[in-house]
């Protein structure tokens, strides 16, 4: 028997993105809804009480009313907007955390997908405070870098299209006034007492993504060096399938001391990559901001829910 999904807000980005991860899979039945009645509130609402599973892609306001129309025990919803991703009614979609996010994500009817910048910031965090590398009240900063496709389908038209500014050929720096939309997971997610001080940066490519944090070596809770930070988060992923810890960057060896963001674009793996010296470590996660970072983690919480291997339709 097929499941049947829904996804409410197909058009965007990560819409089209789930959709196409269900192209070559047989055990899904996909429930359409036509572009004169997508918007009709009444429409959506038979969809998602049809469907076994409804993904959620949509503005915060607009995924809240459609968790509003979901009248039966029976639908599990998969939410990619920020609007339920703090909410502990909720499981929060990255698995490779811990035993406990899979377990939640496995029994929950309810899942909200993690953020793109905030899904590598926490990958990172998350580890360092378990392990007591860093205290809960440490001031730590974050830099992302992402291709133009994170800001959603407008700013894709705009870099796209014939109303491209000189501008938008460089670097573009923003929510400096520290009010990005996933700070507040980045910080609740990863068990820090104050938020992060995270600086986004958007550039002049499609997708592909770079999330890095500094750790002074001279600033952590117990003396630790940066290849010993390394082997811990080594070991700490060593079992996961989409987080894989790269070798130890402390000789430049890989890519000859730099990284470019797109390397793994079209897949769901996150890199996570340690760097440094004696000095300074810099841990950096690489994922692609419309896979891992969307709609490829979005496919492996529904695997997980489902109760089937989480990589499938996904390698």
């Amino acid at each position: 028997m097929a499941y049947k999904i829904f996804i409410d807000g197909k058009e965007g980005t990560t819409g089209l993105k789930i959709y196409e991860r269900f192209q070559n899979r047989d055990d899904i039945e996909i429930l359409t809804i036509s572009d004169e009645k997508r918007k009709d509130t009444n429409e959506r609402k038979k969809l998602i009480n049809q469907s076994d599973y409804t993904f959620l892609c949509l503005p915060d306001v607009a995924a809240i009313e459609s968790v509003s129309l979901c009248e039966n025990d029976h639908t599990k919803i998969i939410d990619a907007s920020t609007a339920h991703r703090t909410n502990p009614e909720w499981a929060y979609g990255l698995p490779e955390l811990s035993k406990k996010h899979r377990d939640k994500i496995a029994n929950s009817k309810r899942v909200a997908v993690a953020g793109c910048y905030a899904t590598g910031f926490i990958a990172m965090c998350y580890p360092l405070l378990q392990g007591g590398i860093i205290p809960q009240y440490y001031p730590i900063t974050c830099t992302g870098v992402s291709g133009y496709s994170g800001a959603g389908k407008k700013a894709i038209e705009l870099y796209e299209g014939e109303n491209k500014t000189a501008e938008m050929f460089s670097p573009r720096m923003y929510a400096l006034e520290q009010k990005h939309k996933h700070v507040k997971e980045m910080k609740e997610i990863s068990g820090l007492s104050y938020n992060p001080m995270f600086l986004p940066i958007i550039d002049d490519y499609h997708n592909g993504m770079l999330v890095s944090i500094p750790l002074p070596i001279r600033t952590l809770s117990k003396k630790i060096s940066t290849i010993q930070i390394w082997e811990y988060m080594s070991n700490y992923y060593k079992n996961e399938k989409f987080v894989q810890v790269t070798p130890f960057l402390g000789e430049g060896i890989i890519e000859k001391d730099q990284l470019f963001a797109n390397t793994i674009n079209g897949t769901n793996l996150m890199q996570i990559f340690v760097c440094g010296n004696d000095e300074h470590a810099l841990i950096i996660a690489r994922l692609d901001n419309l896979g891992k970072g969307a709609s490829g983690a979005a496919v492996q919480c529904m695997n997980i829910m489902m109760g089937i291997d989480e990589a499938t339709g996904l390698e």
